[in-house]
């Protein structure tokens, strides 16, 4: 048997192995990214940082996307698909070793360091991954496959932050404590330094998983698919384009991903925080992060189930903004002190326990169930067409990423002038440029003088 791709035929089996290869990156992805979440709570505490600081996490993370996706896509010119995801694998190894100096010194500065590298490998990483996804089958369930892949990344980011969690802050009413009645700098000092030291253990293990896979992926029989022959689907264009700044769909496309990457950060790593400012122990809200998560797999459920068959790539692109857009204005104006308890399940010990959630947090949650499917609805309508210029588009698309560095770090310096909740106002326009691309944008096939 085989099966058909974008770009010609491959074998049944090597397109399930494939998928499976790529499952496990997208895992990486996820258990990576969304360690982001505890970082930010736990470097404010142990660096001593505001609410605007302590969003450079994240800001540190993505900004690589901007400046490292162009110079991923001229490795992956070199040494095409396969290589270059052992590349990718082996820099993110480099940015989690340097966690161990960082901790040392209880020095944010090399902490962002680290974090800007972590994220080069990544950019370098998903550059290959996300067009060879979209690509490895055929265009039309492309949305299908990147939702299955979703759930590899959105079940880490279920158990990445719960793990961090239980080992960096397992103690963190004692640790609080302990803070507040240190009688001199010098003991302050002391106990935020064991406490900064508490990342040098998990950052080495990541590290040693990192390389491993790195030479894993060498010896596996992963087939290169070829993207530089021009994709028929360019033929409808009216001309042919000489670079890929004349495709409008790309382009805003671009635009549209920064948004969305930058609301779907704002969802995750924010909500921890949040749920900490209106008074939840880090005991219950380290899961916040989790629920998010569990909301962006219940949203890749349904696409593998609705697309292409029952609903429309681009129906599942409106339909998550319109939510979107809901969810945000439900998170502002629900009252912050109205709360109930549900029963969890602890992911990790598989421990009972009992989650107060605030509504308006239990909203911003939701926002993971919003987010769900615009990455796997909104990659295949940019780069359709694009051909010969699909890995430069991808890079371009990897760029935007930059979006989870800006929007979020608007977001807290928001949270310091205003409240955590009103500061959410941010989510609205942006939810708006992604529903514009799914009503008109990605319809562009040239621009208009």
């Amino acid at each position: 048997m085989t099966q058909k791709t974008s770009n010609g035929v491959i074998s049944t089996r090597d397109y399930v192995f494939s998928l499976t290869v790529i499952g496990i990156f997208y895992f990486i992805f996820g258990f990576v990214t969304w360690l982001n979440s505890i970082l930010i709570p736990f470097l404010k505490t142990a660096c001593e940082l505001t609410n605007f600081q302590a969003y450079f996490v994240t800001a540190a993370f993505y900004i690589s996307y901007l400046v490292m996706a162009l110079p991923a896509s001229l490795v992956l010119k070199k040494t095409g698909f396969k290589t270059g995801m052992s590349v990718g694998l082996w820099v993110m190894a480099v940015g989690a070793l340097i966690f161990i100096p960082a901790a040392l010194a209880r020095n944010y500065g090399i902490f962002l360091t680290g974090l800007f590298i972590e994220g080069t490998g990544l950019s370098i990483l998903q550059t290959a991954v996300n067009p060879y996804v979209t690509i490895i089958g055929p265009r039309e369930s492309a949305a299908k496959r990147i939702s299955m892949m979703g759930i590899f990344n959105k079940f880490a980011g279920v158990v990445a932050p719960i793990i961090l969690a239980s080992y960096l802050l397992k103690d963190s009413v004692l640790l609080e404590t302990s803070l507040a009645n240190a009688i001199d700098l010098v003991s302050k000092n002391a106990i935020l330094d064991q406490l900064a030291q508490r990342v040098i253990g998990p950052y080495i293990i990541m590290a040693v998983i990192l390389v491993a896979l790195g030479f894993l992926i060498k010896l596996t029989n992963l087939p290169e698919v070829d993207t530089d022959a021009e994709d028929e689907t360019s033929a409808s264009y009216v001309a042919p384009k000489k670079n890929v700044f004349q495709y409008p769909n790309l382009v805003l496309g671009v635009i549209a991903l920064f948004f969305y990457v930058g609301v779907e950060v704002i969802a995750a790593d924010s909500i921890i925080r949040y749920g900490q400012s209106l008074g939840i122990p880090m005991e219950s809200s380290k899961y916040f992060t989790s629920l998010t998560m569990i909301g962006m797999i219940a949203g890749y459920l349904l696409g593998i189930v609705l697309i292409p068959k029952y609903l429309k790539q681009v129906n599942a692109l409106r339909i998550c903004a319109a939510l979107g857009i809901i969810f945000t204005l439900a998170a502002i104006f629900v009252p912050s002190g109205n709360a109930f308890t549900i029963p969890f399940r602890d992911m990790v010990t598989f421990d009972a326990v009992t989650l107060k959630i605030p509504v308006t947090v239990l909203f911003i949650a939701l926002l993971g169930f919003a987010n769900s499917l615009v990455w796997p609805a909104l990659w295949p309508l940019a780069l359709e067409g694009l051909g010969r210029f699909t890995k430069t588009g991808s890079a371009l698309l990897i760029m935007a990423i930059v979006g989870g560095a800006t929007i979020p770090l608007i977001y807290g310096r928001l949270a310091d002038v205003l409240t955590t909740q009103t500061a959410y106002w941010i989510c609205v326009p942006s939810y708006i440029i992604i529903l514009y691309y799914a009503l008109h944008g990605y319809r562009l096939r040239r621009w208009k003088k």
